[in-house]
């Protein structure tokens, strides 16, 4: 009789059995039956909700319908609305303003150092619901904290969420998001040997060439992982639902709000899943673009 070894293949399996079980019914399933769904009219009521219908490519085609694509309230108009808030809230936003504290803390004492990255990490790990309803008192008409100090300045308050609702999802998403940014390029910026800086301190160069000349080029594989993460993650995000809940009229619905109200607000399951595969192959392409960086940065180790 074969005696059982932890080392064995058969142990790995063992082992790692209940993981993919916990993967393939929450993961491989779902994703599958998604897929299945979006060539269906299916429905929360009525009798496509029991015995729905195979519509085909149905669904796909009215979300890219030509006639109504850039519609408010439409997927066309979410998806423009969507690029615009990546490109603003994660490309300029996050990654910029985490490059810049990420640079500006390498100059300051440790324990300035220190507080700032606390201070900038806490606005990352807290609950999104306890920061989605923060800020929501925050730019409170009424009783807002932005309000009252504008109004003992002397000047006019604003109906921020109604009268500005896109740019406060773009700025507070951009407030959320920067502390990824912010450790990921000090990370790399510690990397780069100090002896590098030393010379250039040497030769005169300032802060601003430093960080064009020697370490923008040296971290280019950071950045460009940065971007792509945080890209992702951005055009999943369902966080500025807690303070607009998509609107007003629409202005602030982006994919991740869109699918939530064709799903579970208008029932429309069929339809809700088609807008579930497009953003997975969207995701797709940015994965795959992640997964080509790292494979081209391991080789590069080695």
């Amino acid at each position: 009789m074969k005696k059982f070894s932890l080392l064995s293949t058969r142990a790995g399996a063992v082992f790692l059995a209940p993981a993919a079980a916990l993967v393939g019914i929450f993961v491989i399933i779902p994703f599958f039956w998604v897929i299945f769904v979006s060539f269906t009219n299916q429905t929360l009521l009525g009798r496509t909700a029991l015995e729905p219908d195979f519509v085909g490519l149905q669904n796909y085609v009215a979300l890219f319908n030509p006639a109504t694509f850039f519609t408010r309230g439409q997927f066309g108009f979410s998806l423009v609305l969507t690029i615009q808030f990546v490109l603003l809230s994660a490309l300029v936003g996050q990654a910029l303003l985490g490059l810049v504290l990420a640079w500006l803390s390498q100059a300051v004492s440790p324990s300035l150092k220190t507080f700032l990255q606390t201070t900038v990490i806490a606005a990352w790990i807290l609950p999104e619901v306890v920061i989605g309803f923060a800020w929501f008192a925050f730019l409170d008409y009424d009783n807002g904290t932005l309000n009252m100090i504008m109004r003992s300045l002397g000047l006019p308050p604003g109906d921020w969420l109604l009268q500005q609702p896109f740019r406060v999802i773009v700025f507070f998403n951009t407030w959320r998001g920067a502390a990824f940014s912010m450790m990921l390029f000090n990370s790399a910026f510690q990397s780069i040997p100090p002896s590098y800086f030393q010379a250039a301190d040497v030769a005169g160069a300032s802060s601003w060439q430093k960080l064009r000349d020697i370490a923008l080029p040296l971290i280019r594989g950071h950045i460009v992982t940065d971007l792509i993460l945080i890209t992702m993650w951005t055009f999943n995000v369902f966080t500025p639902f807690l303070l607009t809940n998509g609107g007003p009229s629409y202005r602030t619905e982006i994919l991740s709000i869109y699918t939530y109200r064709i799903a579970f607000k208008d029932f429309e399951f069929g339809k809700g899943a088609a807008v579930g595969v497009v953003i997975m192959l969207i995701n797709l392409v940015f994965a795959l673009a992640y997964l080509r960086i790292a494979r081209i940065k391991t080789a590069e180790a080695e």
